[in-house]
């Protein structure tokens, strides 16, 4: 790397947000409204090392946007229902030991949510929730309220005065 360019990186950390800013306008011959102080020094560098010791070739240009036209990039998230599940295409796997926190298998667990009652059915090995098998109650509620969430407490299956 030559001095110069050594010296311009090291320079980029004590500049301001707003000379980041027309630093990024003057190399990209476009204005950013970008505020991420750490962003625009990476962008920014980058775009120095790329003057100075070359870009990417054309064929790796070529490759990069063959990869990104054959990419399967949800867009919107889907229409069907508040509890749309997207099927996995990772491998199985084996089913987990049966806990001993859960109640014996064929139990129906109840829980009213949002206007419903949901019913969920307690398996050998793992969970039944609307058709579905789910490895552990953590999976069951998350499919349910769309974020993570500990299934012990979102079905009321701690003891009281536990920990919440």
């Amino acid at each position: 790397m030559h001095d110069t360019l050594a010296h311009e990186l090291a320079h980029l950390g004590r500049l301001t947000v707003g000379q980041l800013r027309a630093r990024y306008s003057s190399l990209f011959g476009e204005a950013t409204r970008a505020g991420n102080k750490s962003w625009l020094i990476k962008r920014i560098a980058w775009r120095l090392q790329a003057l100075a010791e070359g870009d990417l070739s054309e064929r790796a240009r070529r490759r990069a946007k063959e990869l990104a036209n054959d990419a399967d990039l949800r867009l919107s998230p889907p229409k069907t229902g508040h509890l749309a599940l997207v099927p996995s295409t990772r491998t199985a796997k084996p089913p987990a030991k049966h806990d001993s926190r859960l109640p014996p298998p064929g139990t129906i667990l109840h829980r009213p949510y949002k206007g419903e009652i949901l019913h969920v059915k307690v398996l050998r090995h793992g969970l039944e929730f609307e058709g579905k098998i789910y490895r552990s109650l953590s999976a069951v509620a998350k499919a349910i309220t769309g974020s993570h969430c500990n299934g012990y407490l979102f079905f009321r299956l701690t003891p009281k005065g536990a920990a919440s």
